[in-house]
């Protein structure tokens, strides 16, 4: 809305024609969602209370049935943010754009509804793993179909290999639209599993989403795609104003979520955080890079694999308890330093993908 007003009014005040950088509307849009996150937050968290909080699972840590009754679905407000400030600042005639917003917000509403089942049927469990499997690969498919039928990756179906100069790896149609699924679906219930720890899961979320912004710059700009050997993809500069919308709102959630939490992501923020998050990097064809900045999220829900396969197969588990946030729980590690820590090794993978920028 902003951007569009600058675009109107630039032949009468020259100086709105800064807004026309998107570095400048992306500052911006990092402070408006942080801003309004901030603002609203003690009078959502105030009413979210009203409906009770999320049971905690019997089956984790003890020290965590204090937490009992935490108010949950903060991923509501974090969506509301990142709304907002993409309307404000984002060019609203970008397709991408709105695919992202739109794909984000249906990966929420899955969250939503399990979130919904925990708290007003006091179900900790929530939705079935299979119900929520099927919501999840009914967005997917929705959204890559999308983007083939509208050639917003400009017929670059295959996938860039990082730390290598041009090698790419020809996908086609088919390909692109399985790998473009395992990515979206995967990486919304790895940020859940993530999700388990005061802050754990949104340090990284933010992180990647910084790191993803950096690929979309790069990629929307004829010279430094060039440059660095990337493709030109044209539009996937406004994923940048995308990608710093959830940067502010990520750190508007974590000003309440930090130990001891106020308020809790929910179902709704980590699907909708990994589902966003997912589709930047299918849309900027970095769907390797984004595995290794998601490292964090991807030993987590590894560990879960892990752990439940070596039960099954031989009756013994690999970790104390997984994901893997809990294993180092019960070896004693103290819940502040689990996340710190957490954070430090996020951001060591985060600056292995941003070096691949270079590295070639």
């Amino acid at each position: 809305m902003i951007y569009w007003l600058s675009q109107q009014l630039v032949d009468y005040f020259s100086f709105l024609n800064v807004f026309s950088y998107v570095t400048v509307r992306a500052m911006f849009a990092v402070i408006t969602a942080f801003v309004i996150g901030w603002l609203a937050g003690p009078a959502f968290i105030r009413r979210i209370k009203l409906f009770g909080g999320q049971p905690v699972r019997d089956d984790g840590p003890q020290s965590h049935l204090q937490k009992n009754d935490t108010p949950t679905m903060g991923g509501v407000l974090m969506l509301f943010c990142l709304l907002v400030s993409c309307l404000l600042w984002g060019d609203l005639s970008s397709g991408r754009l709105w695919l992202a917003l739109v794909g984000t917000i249906l990966f929420g509403a899955i969250g939503l509804a399990d979130d919904c089942k925990k708290v007003f049927a006091k179900n900790a469990k929530g939705l079935s793993a299979r119900s929520k499997l099927a919501l999840q690969s009914a967005v997917a498919a929705a959204v890559l179909i999308v983007i083939l039928y509208t050639n917003m990756i400009d017929g670059f179906e295959g996938i860039i290999i990082p730390y290598t100069k041009n090698i790419v790896l020809t996908l086609g149609t088919a390909g692109f639209v399985i790998t473009g699924y395992l990515a979206l679906v995967g990486a919304s219930n790895a940020v859940n599993l993530t999700d388990g720890l005061d802050g754990l899961a949104i340090m990284p979320v933010i992180m990647v989403a910084a790191g993803l912004a950096l690929y979309a710059y790069v990629s929307g700009h004829a010279v430094f795609a060039a440059y660095l050997g990337l493709p030109h993809l044209l539009g996937t500069h406004e994923l940048v104003i995308f990608c710093a919308a959830l940067i502010g709102a990520g750190l508007a959630f974590l000003w309440f979520n930090a130990h001891p939490a106020a308020i809790f992501m929910g179902d709704v923020g980590a699907l909708a955080a990994g589902g966003a998050l997912a589709l930047v990097a299918v849309l900027v064809r970095q769907e390797i890079v984004f595995i290794i900045m998601s490292g964090i999220f991807v030993m987590e829900a590894v560990s879960v694999i892990l752990q439940v396969g070596s039960f099954k197969l031989t009756g013994r588990r690999i970790f104390r308890m997984a994901p893997l946030h809990h294993h180092f729980e019960l070896k004693g590690w103290k819940e502040n330093q689990v996340v710190v820590r957490f954070w430090i090794i996020s951001l060591m993978f985060v600056l292995a993908g941003l070096a691949a920028l270079k590295l070639r």
